[in-house]
């Protein structure tokens, strides 16, 4: 007799699984649009408001503060509520605090509604990508996981839009009302999407998670004889809690280790670059519109990026994968750091773009895949937190290196620190990373 992941691992991708899974990626595009447009806004508003660096990199920290928050309690609380509850409250937590946030009178009130803001956004990534990939087939689990993180793309090719055509003409409260919407598509996502069938399983709810697989089962025309709900069909592994410490048991520690190093250096990196990108080219002399050209176009390069990555993933694996493309990041960082004219600054910046969301997608499909279910939203929100942390640190980084070697060599300086990054992930993957490809969730776990 089959158990619930069984039945789920055998099928092909179906009407069921790609409702759930275009549905999730809606709103992991408005996640992505929300956190994009804080680099326009920080361009924009350092001026309307006269702020200094420091004050401008708090702004952009206090956001991720907040995310590190909400990845550690979304985890946790996906493990015992539900993937689905989580998901919705995030939704209507981070697009209710944008809404406020475009009525802010003061830097202090504005910094308190981006943290709340930053908590509902930090922990909507740790649980979709969980839930997706319990939804998801071994055989297609990786691709769905990259294709869910190109989402991502076109959430900050629309905030890259905003920041070009919108904050110019309307101000940069505009961007922060947008960013209201994902509260009103909180209603439809709970309508619409059911609950993960291997988290429901794990807390024995067989009857709904059979039901649920069953429907599957039949859009497939696979036919499934035994009955559902059986206990002894459940995996024991996953009826235990796993704690924190648990995390860093023999069991688990190399796991854990790489997926922290992981989260962390792409957090630092990534976050080094996006929200000061704009603010970096007004200093190397363009216009703020001009800069805001540039972003959008080298945004666009972020789909081909994930595309490729979704293609590989399931062909050479997740860690030949992770190691290839964060080291091409660490050689499109260099080489952007040392463009000289207009045409260096697209192509390389193009090739950042490029490589570091490609790897960014292959990060959200492997990191669910090495815990088992009663731990894969905890273990995933414990190091998407850790990670946070480097995205909180990153936009305070910056401006001290950029202010010490000043305007004429601090750009490229912040990108020869974020090379270093990027190439000591690349390397901490090829040394530390398990391959995870072609096997179940339950199997990886084990």
């Amino acid at each position: 007799m089959l158990n619930i992941a069984q039945r789920i691992d055998r099928l092909p991708s179906t009407p069921m699984l790609r409702k759930v899974f275009f549905i999730t990626g809606i709103a992991w595009v408005f996640d992505a649009m929300n956190q994009g447009m804080v680099s326009g806004v920080m361009a924009a508003i350092g001026k309307d408001w006269a702020l200094t660096t420091g004050q401008l990199g708090l702004l952009g920290s206090i956001g991720m503060l907040g995310m590190a928050l909400g990845a550690t309690f979304s985890g946790m609380a996906a493990d015992k509520w539900g993937r689905k509850k989580l998901i919705v409250s995030n939704l209507v937590i981070f697009g209710v605090a944008s809404g406020l946030a475009g009525f802010s009178i003061n830097y202090p009130m504005l910094l308190v509604l981006r943290f709340l803001t930053g908590f509902g956004l930090g922990g909507e990534g740790p649980v979709a990508f969980a839930f997706i990939s319990e939804y998801s087939p071994t055989k297609i689990r990786g691709r769905n996981g990259v294709l869910l993180e190109s989402f991502w793309a076109w959430g900050w090719i629309i905030a890259a839009l905003v920041a070009y055509f919108l904050i110019p003409a309307y101000g940069w409260r505009m961007a922060f009302w947008i960013g209201a919407i994902p509260a009103l598509f909180a209603f439809l996502y709970y309508k619409t999407v059911p609950e993960s069938p291997r988290y429901l399983e794990s807390v024995g709810n067989m009857e709904e998670a059979g039901a649920l697989v069953s429907v599957m089962e039949e859009q497939a025309g696979i036919h499934h004889d035994t009955e559902v709900g059986e206990r002894e069909n459940i995996s024991t592994g996953d009826k235990i809690r796993i704690t924190f410490k648990d995390l860093w048991s023999r069991k688990y520690v190399r796991s854990t280790t790489v997926l922290w190093i992981i989260w962390f250096g792409v957090n630092f990196g990534y976050y080094g670059f996006v929200l000061w990108t704009p603010t970096l080219l007004v200093g190397k002399g363009f216009t703020l519109v001009k800069s805001f050209e540039f972003t959008l176009i080298m945004c666009l390069s972020q789909l081909p990026g994930y595309y490729s990555a979704a293609w590989l993933v399931e062909r050479i694996g997740r860690k030949k994968l992770l190691s290839a493309y964060f080291a091409g990041t660490a050689v499109a960082a260099w080489l952007f750091g040392h463009a000289a004219s207009t045409s260096e600054v697209l192509l390389f910046g193009s090739l950042l773009y490029f490589f570091s969301l490609g790897a960014w997608g292959c990060v959200y499909a492997y990191t669910p895949e090495v815990y088992p279910t009663a731990a894969r939203g905890s273990g995933s929100g414990w190091a998407t937190a850790f990670g946070r942390l480097g995205a909180f640190t990153a936009p305070f980084v910056v401006p001290v290196i950029y202010n010490f070697y000043g305007t004429e060599s601090g750009f490229t300086y912040v990108f020869i620190m974020l090379t270093a990054v990027f190439a000591a992930v690349a390397v901490a993957v090829a040394v530390l990373g398990k391959e995870t490809m072609g096997k179940s969730l339950e199997e990886i776990s084990e």
